[in-house]
Parts: C-alpha cells; sequence; structure tokens
C-alpha cells in the first residue's frame, strides 16, 4: 500500500527551493485563480510549496482553506507527481471560494499539469 501521508520530506522548505522553481519551471498549468509551476528536482519525492498571499486572498480563514485543499490534493497525487518540484501559486483575488469550487479546480490543474509532463 502507498503511503499517503504528507511529511517535511513532501515540502518545499526554503527561500532557494522556491526561487529555483519560480526561475526554472518546466511546466506550468494555469486556471482562473490558481497558478502551478513545477520543476523536475533528479527523482526525489515530489514536494509542494505554497504561495497564496494576503492581498489575493483577504481572509485567514480563506487562506488556510486553499493551503489545506491544496495540500490534500497534492497528498493524494504524489505518487504521480514524483520527481517535481511544484509551487502552488494563487496569482488573482479569491474572496471566499467554495470548497467545491476550490476541489474542481486543483483537481483540473493537476490533470493539465501531468498532460503537459506526459504523463496523462
Amino acid at each position: 500500500m502507498a503511503d499517503l501521508s504528507f511529511t517535511r520530506h513532501h515540502r518545499l522548505l526554503t527561500p532557494a527551493a522556491f526561487k529555483t522553481v519560480f526561475d526554472h519551471a518546466d511546466y506550468r498549468a494555469g486556471g482562473a485563480h490558481v497558478l502551478l509551476l513545477a520543476r523536475e528536482n533528479g527523482g526525489l519525492p515530489a514536494r509542494l510549496g505554497l504561495v497564496v498571499g494576503k492581498r489575493r486572498v483577504r481572509h485567514a480563514v480563506a487562506r488556510n482553506r486553499i493551503k489545506r485543499h491544496g495540500r490534500e490534493s497534492f497528498r493524494l497525487r504524489c505518487q504521480a507527481l514524483s520527481g517535481l518540484d511544484v509551487v502552488l501559486l494563487v496569482k488573482s483575488p479569491w474572496p471566499r471560494p467554495a470548497p467545491a469550487e476550490l476541489n474542481t479546480e486543483l483537481a483540473r490543474l493537476w490533470d493539465k499539469l501531468l498532460a503537459k509532463r506526459g504523463q496523462a
């Protein structure tokens, strides 16, 4: 059975790791509110970084909801994303994302990213 936990080694932790993905993204998948940037990491387990700014999502409850759903959707697709460093970035104002809307947008973006990588 596959390990579906979201541990410390599944996270981008340092500013240098984020900068590497921002500067040298191999794949991009964008939606109405969210942008996924991904970079090959040389066969390591998939890692996720989250950028949910206060200017884009004003309320802490909404920011935390986006981060929680982003981590959960990443955790469920972690096996398919192995070898990638991914940054989930909220790019436009998103006042109160409904959980259903959030899940459908994230699922669509993960599928789009995997298709660009050639794993569809």
